[in-house]
């Protein structure tokens, strides 16, 4: 007997795909008007789950209750009709489309569009108001930020009068500030009767805005508890299956030579707006050296236009040789050959091409490396796959299988398949762009050693995160950006996130040396 207390009831659900078992006997109990976490690491089977609680995927074996009442979802339009709404970790939007636009396609109601519009437009603006979502009904979506585009979302799925929503690690794109007010909206929706159920890998999430969490590991639920009785390090022992280090362990740096010089490093996008304005800063052997900001204050043009793709004006030297910035040799394939390797801050749009397999993938960039060509003609794809393999045993990507597309793996193990690649090239310097974006803890505590590791090598880093928690436990110096300038540096050891923040927002600052 299904109990109508909770908004779901999920009873032995049991998921594979081929050989790989993504669910197994799950079962779990979410009661009404509560916000309960499901955490796990990546590929633990927790976006599958939700997938079939939203109708996307058939459960192989399994029961599905809503409200008390037995449910069969076999598509996303039942799971609508139950009240189930879900926002994805990468929105469903058209972005040249107004905000009511969006938000009534596939909810038409009669051939005659304005109808629906008129009434979407009352509706919408009465539910922005309840639930503070503050959006604009006639905004076009490419012009909004991230976190309000989130927004849309949500509301999507309220005007679709959804009881129970899903989101699937929500803060992956949002600053700070976008996240800390999502969760204030979430715990509105609760308040007003909502279920929520929040997929993500940040345990402090877990541990500030849910009421109950379940735990998923390698397709099995492993235990739910309350929030309350539990603590970061207990969830963290919980998903990996071993104690987790949660702080990032290093040494004081050994600083060496300058590997990096910027100076007045300089980009104008395609519209002649000036986006990095007079950047000026170096990198030495042994040093990491990170790059706070809020997105879209210049960091992901730093980053393009030391990696090669972005144009760019100033002067950058390397091991004291320089750079080019515009023109022959300002490529990616020369920086590479220079001795830089670069994990983008967009895995799926600049690191990954997704219909094609983990192995070809892994040899984009380094497709010409000596031990990949078997004669001057063709490449060696079988020491590409065995290469492969062995990242992916050594990254603990999942599933280990080199001949599976890159769409086919979560976003986690997309990640690792990137760091992989360009880590183990043993760069002079390595640009990385948010490397645990989307990551699970087990994966984030490593790649987390991977990169101090490359530190001790002797190696430098530029390391561009929104994670300030990211950005202050693994630089030995840091450096705060605002509207395409560097604000000023600042220790670790003895700024706070007070300090950074007013810095970040362009009310502070002081331009210190280089």
């Amino acid at each position: 007997m299904a109990d109508a207390r909770y908004a779901i009831e999920l009873k032995g659900i049991s998921k594979s795909f081929g050989p790989v078992q993504a669910n197994k006997d799950i079962h779990i109990a979410v009661p009404k008007g509560t916000i309960h976490g499901i955490i796990g690491e990546n590929g633990a089977g927790k976006s599958t789950l939700m997938s079939i609680l939203y109708g996307f995927y058939r459960a192989d074996s399994g029961e599905i209750f809503i409200n008390g009442k037995a449910t069969t979802i076999p598509d996303s339009q039942s799971a609508i009709r139950a009240g189930i709404g879900m926002v994805f970790q990468h929105f469903k939007l058209v972005q040249n489309f107004t905000v009511l636009e969006n938000v009534v396609l596939g909810a038409e109601e009669g051939a005659l569009l304005a109808g629906s519009l008129a009434k979407a437009r009352k509706v919408l603006t009465d539910l922005s108001r309840e639930y503070e979502l503050d959006v604009d009904p006639d905004a076009v979506i490419e012009d909004l930020s991230v976190g309000h585009q989130q927004r849309v979302e949500i509301l999507k799925a309220l005007y679709r009068q959804a009881d129970i929503l899903i989101l699937d690690e929500p803060t992956g794109v949002l600053t700070p500030a976008e996240a800390d007010h999502l969760f204030r909206i979430l715990k509105g929706l609760r308040d007003q009767g909502k279920t929520i159920i929040l997929i993500t890998h940040k345990l402090r999430e877990i541990m500030e805005t849910t009421d109950n969490v379940s735990v998923m590991r390698r397709g099995t639920m492993v235990d739910t508890v309350k929030t309350a009785e539990t603590s970061p390090e207990q969830l963290a022992e919980l998903m990996v299956g071993r104690k987790v280090l949660l702080e990032v362990e290093k040494k004081p740096a050994l600083l060496g030579r300058t590997v990096l010089k910027v100076e007045d490093l300089r980009v104008v996008d395609e519209h002649g707006v000036e986006r990095l304005k007079g950047v000026s800063f170096e990198i030495r052997s042994g040093e990491i050296l990170g790059i706070a900001g809020v997105a879209g204050n210049g960091q992901s043009e730093l980053l393009e236009a030391l990696g090669g793709i972005a144009r760019a004006t100033g002067k950058v030297t390397l091991n004291g040789a320089d750079l080019p910035l515009s023109g022959k040799g300002a490529d990616g394939r020369s920086r590479r050959a220079a001795g830089i390797a670069h994990v983008p801050e967009d895995r799926q749009a600049l690191g990954l091409i997704m219909d094609f397999t983990a192995w070809e993938n892994v040899a984009f960039g380094y497709h010409d490396a000596p031990e990949y060509q078997k004669n001057s003609l063709f490449m060696d794809n079988d020491a590409l796959r065995a290469d492969t393999e062995r990242k992916m045993a050594t990254f603990d990507v999942r599933p280990p299988i080199p001949t599976l597309a890159a769409k086919s793996f979560s976003g986690g193990n997309q990640q690792k398949i990137v760091v992989a690649r360009e880590i183990e090239r043993n760069p002079d310097l390595l640009l990385v762009g948010q490397p645990t974006r989307g990551v699970d803890i087990g994966a984030i505590e490593f790649i987390h050693k991977q990169i101090v590791a490359l530190r001790d090598q002797g190696k430098a880093i530029l390391l561009v995160s929104v994670e300030l928690d990211e950005i202050r436990s693994l630089s030995d110096r840091i450096a705060v950006m605002f509207d395409g300038r560097i604000m000023g540096f600042r220790d670790p050891e003895t700024t706070d996130e007070r300090d950074l923040g007013l810095m970040m927002a362009g009310m502070a600052g002081t331009g210190e040396a280089a």
